[in-house]
């Protein structure tokens, strides 16, 4: 079955068509231009059998919490052949009473961090293209219905073409404390989000073993080599990456003091556990974890392990070094 022919992908691009379009669009119009109905309208579908299709998938999206919305002739309401769909966009715009701090915001953002117009599926542009050329105005980017992993993380695409491709990979990565990144050979397996950060696991062909990569620290170009691999190698990989993170998380762990009523008491506890001292808090990365912790400033301090307090104290001299003043 085509990409374009299984339900999931036809009501995707039926949502990114409605919700591009403030006048909505008739059934004729989503039936010829939106791809999903379109592939078999011009297969020779008959139209009934396209419009109890389309029946179908509003009722679909609307039991899913899609409020598509019918407007019909004013004059003769009860007329639907005429009838236009939308999803209007005033249904996604928070109350003006509703403010965020930046913090929030920062988070907000993370959480939206995968989603973008530039990674919109092809049939998805073409149906709005289709669209544009019958004269209705869109509107583009649809910000909120389509995935942007790939901004965040340059090497996301590349990675994700080789792993469906099962074709081994060469990247450079800078490890902290490296002077200059190395080159790494991999048989990319899974990409897998944990923490909110991208990872790549796969076969690191110069180790002999699987290894789990940071994308935020591959440097320059992924390329793709011509050594293929196992497709059955992928079956599995992502739940045992996430497996292999859990369990260097639950080896590491930071014993800290945090200031009650503090943001970093706000964000830290969510994922510590009480302790004698302070809390505990679990982390698969120390340089990840520094960083986090020495953006808090005074509000947090390390207890142990070493190497965490001192990469902290680190960071906060160099801030303060920067600014001119003292840590």
């Amino acid at each position: 079955m085509s990409a374009a022919s299984r339900p999931e992908e036809r009501l995707v691009n039926l949502v990114v068509a409605l919700t591009s379009t403030e006048q909505g669009l008739t059934k004729d119009t989503i039936l010829t231009s939106v791809s999903g109905y379109r592939e078999q309208s011009e297969a020779g579908a008959k139209k009934d059998a396209l419009e109890k299709m389309f029946e179908r998938d509003k009722e679909a999206l609307r039991r899913l919490g899609v409020p598509i919305e019918t407007i019909g002739d004013w004059a003769e309401p009860d007329d639907l052949r005429e009838a236009r769909y939308r999803v209007p966009s005033s249904e996604y715009v928070l109350p003006d009473d509703i403010t965020f701090t930046p913090s929030e915001i920062a988070l907000l953002n993370l959480a939206g961090g995968v989603w973008s117009a530039s990674s919109m599926s092809a049939d998805a542009r073409s149906g709005l293209r289709k669209i544009q050329a019958l004269g209705i105005p869109v509107d583009e980017p649809i910000i909120g219905y389509s995935p942007r992993i790939s901004l965040r993380e340059p090497s996301f695409a590349p990675l994700q073409r080789a792993i469906e491709q099962s074709v081994a990979v060469t990247f450079s990565y800078l490890k902290p404390g490296e002077a200059a990144p190395r080159t790494r050979r991999v048989q990319p397996l899974a990409l897998v989000e944990y923490e909110a950060r991208w990872h790549v696991y796969g076969i690191d062909r110069d180790a002999a073993g699987d290894r789990t990569f940071l994308l935020s620290r591959i440097v320059g170009d992924v390329v793709q080599t011509r050594d293929r691999f196992d497709a059955a190698l992928k079956d599995g990989a992502g739940e045992r990456a996430k497996a292999g993170l859990d369990a260097l998380a639950e080896r590491q762990r930071a014993l800290l003091e945090i200031d009650p009523g503090t943001e970093a008491a706000l964000r830290l506890s969510r994922r510590s556990t009480p302790a004698e001292q302070g809390v505990h808090v679990s982390f698969v990365d120390l340089h990840i974890l520094a960083d986090e912790l020495a953006s808090y400033g005074p509000e947090v301090r390390v207890v142990e392990p070493d190497a965490l307090r001192a990469a902290v104290i680190e960071r906060l001299e160099a801030t303060a070094t920067v600014n001119g003043g003292a840590a």
